[in-house]
């Protein structure tokens, strides 16, 4: 189904409900740049970090309609033990659909990941999930997802960001802006949708992020892709 969400005026912030679980999707390919990019470019570096001895363990964190766990399962060659976490109960009610569909062995959890206690674990990702995280509790919930990795454990994260240079930071918008018009979005949806995410969608630069993450303790951070304002970072315990 195509997200035409914000044709009409929307009278609460943005939040992840049946009206926008039904439309995500479409809206995730037509509203963030290079998506399949990012989530491929994950799964090719998992599978190099992954143990084929051992039962691998990897969190999803946000896993909305199960996409990025889907795509995982039918690319690993061994047995895995894959787990996605949402807080929308809309969202993991289409992932354990297509989890049906597929045939696959994922679970999926309806919950808030900020409270969920990790098993120890080989892979936590995160995509474009953290910048819905207050900047209060950001570090301390990238700190806990550094405990719960193994040694050696991967976290990769892909975010929207923002510049620290202002004058840039507003190109890089327009840019954007002009990407979601050549995905078929008026002018109007898109002053509607900015207008619903403010305050719930609060970007990093790409050095606050990679900060971030020194802070909680990873060693070895790089950026595996940056489009404009949209990037996918990689950190080793």
């Amino acid at each position: 189904m195509q997200d035409r969400i914000f044709l009409e005026t929307q009278e609460k912030q943005f939040e992840f409900d049946e009206k926008v679980a039904s439309v995500f999707d479409d809206m995730l390919i037509r509203s963030i740049p290079f998506y399949d990019v990012a989530l491929n470019l994950s799964i090719d570096f998992i599978l190099k970090h992954i143990n084929a001895t051992k039962l691998p363990k990897i969190y999803d964190l946000g896993s909305s309609t199960g996409n990025f766990l889907i795509k995982l399962s039918q690319k690993i060659l061994h047995k895995a033990s894959l787990t996605g976490i949402d807080n929308s109960q809309a969202m993991i009610d289409r992932a354990r659909q297509k989890n049906l569909a597929y045939n696959l062995e994922i679970d999926f959890l309806y919950e808030d990941f900020l409270f969920s206690c990790f098993e120890q674990c080989d892979v936590i990702t995160a995509h474009y999930t953290i910048q819905f995280i207050r900047p209060i509790q950001r570090e301390k919930f990238i700190q806990k997802i550094f405990h719960a990795l193994n040694p050696q454990g991967i976290f990769i994260m892909s975010e929207k960001m923002a510049s620290i240079d202002k004058t840039l930071d507003k190109q890089m918008i327009e840019r954007y802006y002009q990407f979601k018009e050549e995905q078929g979005y008026s002018k109007s949806e898109i002053t509607k949708k900015r207008e619903a995410l403010e305050n719930v969608l609060i970007p990093y630069s790409l050095e606050e992020n990679i900060d971030m993450l020194k802070n909680a303790g990873f060693k070895h951070i790089e950026v595996l892709f940056k489009w404009v304002n949209f990037g996918t970072i990689i950190a080793k315990k």
